[in-house]
């Protein structure tokens, strides 16, 4: 593998930070003294996303990809499928500054003896539904899949690609929840797992994508994939 890193970051009308935060992640990656590649996917942001990002444009650590609207999980699904080809370590995160990318040098540190190590959101303010709908999904991937993840659809995660590769290869592309599924994979079959928390920051500019009634459409679509790729994925005992 050419890189020892490489960091998924799918991001959709995130023109207000979107160059900050790619500029964090070059700053904080660039002091480990590592191979690594930024992969931003622009999922057809209707702002100006795609001409923040031209500044990087030189810039050979970063790769920006401009795509045609499809959601934010077949999006990280994209993504994944690019970084598990350059490199040996894959980390997903979002585009919206919610969790700094500080925090990366305790995931990085540690990675040696686990397979995965997953944030866990700390500070996370939700509204009610929002809630009901993570309960669900953490029982959901409980009750499937098994127990080790603490947030199962965590923005923050870094993996080994070759355990990745194989996971992502058995999600169908239309996924809406993809993080959720590699979640219980890795539960299903036993990885090694290592959860830390991360502090959550509010979203300061942009908005959510998905509000009101959408939300709870969304999120039954979500569970239902789930209960659809249980049998597919995974590596562990009753696969």
């Amino acid at each position: 593998m050419p890189y020892d890193l490489a960091v998924v970051i799918p991001a959709y009308n995130e023109e207000a930070c979107i160059a900050r935060v790619v500029e964090s992640w070059r700053d904080v990656l660039s002091g480990l003294d590592i191979q690594f590649r930024i992969v931003v996917l622009n999922d057809g942001s209707r702002d100006g996303t795609a001409q923040a990002l031209e500044v990087f444009r030189d810039d050979d650590r970063i790769e920006v990809a401009n795509k045609a609207n499809s959601g934010h999980g077949p999006t990280i699904l994209v993504g994944y499928g690019m970084a598990c080809a350059m490199a040996d370590w894959v980390f997903q995160c979002d585009g919206d500054d919610e969790i700094k990318a500080v925090h990366f040098h305790e995931f990085w540190k540690r990675r040696d003896d686990y397979d995965a190590l997953l944030g866990v959101r700390v500070g996370r303010v939700q509204n009610a539904g929002r809630r009901f709908i993570s309960a669900v999904s953490r029982l959901a991937v409980r009750v499937l899949f098994g127990r080790g993840v603490g947030d199962v659809n965590v923005p923050y995660r870094l993996i080994r690609a070759g355990l990745l590769k194989e996971i992502v290869a058995s999600i169908p592309p239309d996924t809406f929840a993809p993080n959720v599924i590699v979640s219980g994979a890795l539960a299903r079959a036993r990885a090694r797992i290592l959860n830390l928390p991360v502090p959550h920051e509010g979203r300061t500019t942009g908005s959510v994508s998905i509000v009101r009634w959408r939300l709870w459409k969304s999120a039954a679509r979500a569970l239902w994939q789930t209960i659809r790729c249980r049998p597919r994925v995974g590596g562990g005992p009753g696969a």
